[in-house]
């Protein structure tokens, strides 16, 4: 176990004057020899990584305070503090530094604070008064340089004092050749003081004093990444631009933006490409702080970047991939380096950081790059987990049981759980892109196989990305996941999970919970008739029931509904198939409509024409009869009618089909005697013909028509 009266967390303070949390690790206190001194160190718990290395200054205040607390400055706006956990881890790092400073421990500050008069009688001295006296900048003088700068930070009249005497005298072009000089000589010694030189010069936080010779970051640069450097070499270079950016913190913003445009304009990222590929795990680290500083500075100057390299390079060698490859390969057990990388990676494809311009959108510019050049990268180990050949494999070569699937590796179910959470944000903060690429790939299929898998964590991700979806209530993915048969697995571990009241437990009965409450009406009707019986019998929550109820509420207004549309449509249609029926009988014929003045001729006119319908029609009875099976297949019928009772429940194929009257040429002169608004019909029973006349207003054709709709005429072919 840790000891905890080391635990402490590290904050330094902003601009705003407000302390900003760093990071929490355990201090020590040791002689660090590149610093010449004893200084305190403090590791993150999380991944063994260097939050802070502070020489112990003889001349610096520190202070005590609330008995878990020490503060210092060691800069004029970089302060710093401890917070223990526990008051004995404090009082023991506070005897060292009193120790180092030749203090008694009981002192709540080590060293006079400067009051303000004397600050204010400073301002009052002219730029011509005394300054420090610098050392002959030459290799021999390099440790006295070094502790002049490390002796002056505490206060802030000799800070000042000695800034300008650094700006008159052009010493860090001369520090900058003493530093070649080093290189050339390969004098690690004189490289470590040029280290203490240059932080305690960035520490006295003078604009004037960040002017870069770009010859010689160039140059950095190179060295940076080229093969031919050693490991020991490049791992102080990158270290260095660490440190480097980390101080460019303390800087005011236009002087800070400054230094990162300059920085990108010699080939930062280019450099980091390279480098964040290598084998050395301390240099890929430093690299992927420098990165995260630059994401933080600006994301649309990091995407600029990556689209215009995508122009010219192939997807495997683009930054963006590098750094998604780098999070994938993550040997750490607790993947500490790939959740910061992904944390980045949601910072770059996040809209709310974009820009949009009158000529430009840098949304729907870089969604498209990386949707086609990056996401394929990034859901490539997900995609490798849930093929049914991986997991068919794991199956034979792990445990007995079938519902345990791939992946059961711990790492790997870490890895796709981050990968799960990019996606889901995804799904949120994207539109069509992202839904494009999952019923492409048919993504939310592969995710749901990982609610097999035992790491419970990793299955609540796999149901929080369909939860997410499902919140959206889009009906495009809504016909996805019903067309997919989708929720079968979600349910299954459902059941599977047993009266467990746990969290995946909860959050299933949310989801479907969320349905119902929202009321989705597709998926609703898919769950409840696909589902019902299995779900049925869990009564400790009423979310099931809910969902059949709503299920049969809307079923009964669309039965509602469409009767009363049939009802509608039933009075309309009797009217215009029977005026069709007239129409095209007569085109047929060749004949010519009777309009409605030829319709109100006198009644003298309608015996005639009713002996003559009458003789017809017996004639064209008795022809029927000789000659049904020839005009049963011959076409040409103007009616069709419903099956009737005889014909539902016989067994005769042909006699229980509709028959319907044939017009032919020789009742063609009986065309004005459908003036009555007569319908003929002839019904097949048992093999024998019966005619039947039915009048538009006979009470048992109505009471027929309400009871049985089917046994409406509907117009013929």
């Amino acid at each position: 176990m840790s000891d905890t009266r080391r635990r402490v967390k590290v904050y330094t303070l902003n601009e705003d004057r407000q302390w900003d949390d760093r990071g929490t690790g355990h201090v020590s206190s040791t002689y660090v020899e590149e610093l010449k001194g004893m200084s305190l160190l403090v590791r993150a718990e999380s991944d063994g990584s260097l939050l802070l290395e502070s020489k112990i200054n003889p001349n610096t205040a520190y202070q005590k305070q609330q008995d878990t607390l020490i503060v210092w400055s060691e800069a004029e706006n970089y302060d710093l503090a401890l917070s223990f956990q526990e008051k004995a881890g404090c009082d023991e790092i506070w005897e060292k530094i009193c120790q180092v400073q030749g203090k008694d421990p009981s002192v709540e500050v080590t060293q006079d604070l400067i009051d303000e008069s004397e600050e204010e009688r400073f301002e009052e001295m002219p730029e011509t008064s005394h300054l420090i006296d610098l050392p002959a900048c030459e290799l021999s003088k390099l440790e006295e340089i070094a502790d002049l700068v490390t002796s002056v930070l505490s206060s802030p009249i000799r800070r000042e004092k000695l800034a300008l005497a650094l700006e008159n005298e052009g010493y860090i072009k001369k520090l900058l050749q003493l530093f070649q000089a080093c290189e050339n000589l390969e004098n690690t010694e004189g490289l470590h003081h040029l280290y203490e030189i240059i932080r305690g010069i960035l520490f006295l936080n003078k604009a004037t004093l960040f002017e870069e010779d770009e010859k010689f970051l160039s140059e950095v640069f190179a060295q940076l990444t080229d093969e031919a450097t050693d490991d020991d070499k490049r791992r102080e270079l990158v270290n260095f631009f660490k440190e480097f950016c980390a101080f460019s913190q303390t800087l005011q913003p236009q002087n800070r933006d400054a230094f990162f445009k300059t920085l990108a304009k010699l080939g930062i990222l280019p450099a980091l490409e390279i480098v964040m590929g290598m084998d050395d795990l301390q240099v890929r680290s430093a690299a992927t702080d420098i990165f995260s500083y630059l994401v933080e500075f600006s994301p649309s100057m990091v995407r600029e970047f990556v689209m215009q390299e995508a122009q010219q390079s192939d997807d495997d060698v683009l930054l963006i991939n590098v750094v998604i490859e780098q999070m994938i390969c993550d040997t750490d057990p607790e993947l500490g380096g790939a959740v910061q990388l992904m944390g980045l990676l949601r910072t770059l494809i996040d809209p709310e950081n974009m820009l949009a311009t009158t000529n430009k959108t840098e949304k729907s510019e870089f969604l498209n790059f990386f949707y086609n050049h990056c996401m394929h990268v990034l859901t490539a180990p997900l995609l490798t987990n849930t093929s049914e050949d991986k997991c068919e494999k794991d199956n034979m070569l792990g445990s007995n049981t079938t519902n345990t699937i791939c992946p059961d590796n711990y790492q790997t179910a870490q890895l796709l759980a981050l990968i799960l959470e990019l996606l889901t944000f995804c799904v949120e903060h994207h539109t069509y892109h992202i839904k494009n690429y999952i019923m492409n790939k048919d993504l939310l299929r592969r995710v749901l196989v990982l609610m097999n898998s035992k790491h419970t964590f990793l299955a609540l991700c796999a149901l929080r990305f369909m939860r997410r979806i499902i919140g959206l209530k889009d009906e495009f993915y809504n016909r996805y996941i019903t067309k997919g048969n989708l929720f079968e697995p979600v349910i299954n571990a459902l059941l599977d999970n047993g009266t467990r009241y746990n969290l995946l437990n909860s959050a299933v009965i949310e989801l479907f919970e969320f349905i119902r409450v929202e009321d989705i009406k597709s998926l609703t009707a898919h769950i409840v008739e696909n589902f019902y019986k299995a779900l049925e019998s869990i009564e400790y929550v009423q979310t099931f029931k809910g969902l059949k109820t709503k299920y049969e509420q809307e079923k009964d207004r669309q039965n509602q509904k469409l009767n009363s549309n049939r009802f509608r449509r039933d009075a309309k249609a009797l009217e215009e198939d029977e005026e069709m029926w007239f129409n095209e009988d007569d085109d047929e014929e060749g004949k010519a409509v009777i309009t409605p003045v030829e319709k109100s001729k006198t009644e003298d006119d309608f015996p005639d024409s009713y002996e003559k319908f009458m003789e017809t029609k017996k004639a064209k009875e008795s022809e029927d009869k000789e000659n049904l099976p020839k005009r049963a297949s011959s076409g040409g019928f103007k009616f069709t009618f419903s099956h009737s009772p005889s014909a539902t429940n016989g067994t005769n194929s042909t006699n229980s089909k509709s028959v319907v009257s044939q017009t032919t040429p020789a009742s063609s002169n009986v065309a004005s005697s459908k003036t009555t608004s007569l319908a003929t019909s002839v019904t097949a029973t048992k093999g024998n013909l019966v005619g039947l006349v039915d009048y538009p207003d006979d009470e048992e054709e109505d009471e027929e028509e309400e009871s049985s709709p089917r046994k409406r005429p509907r117009l013929g072919s």
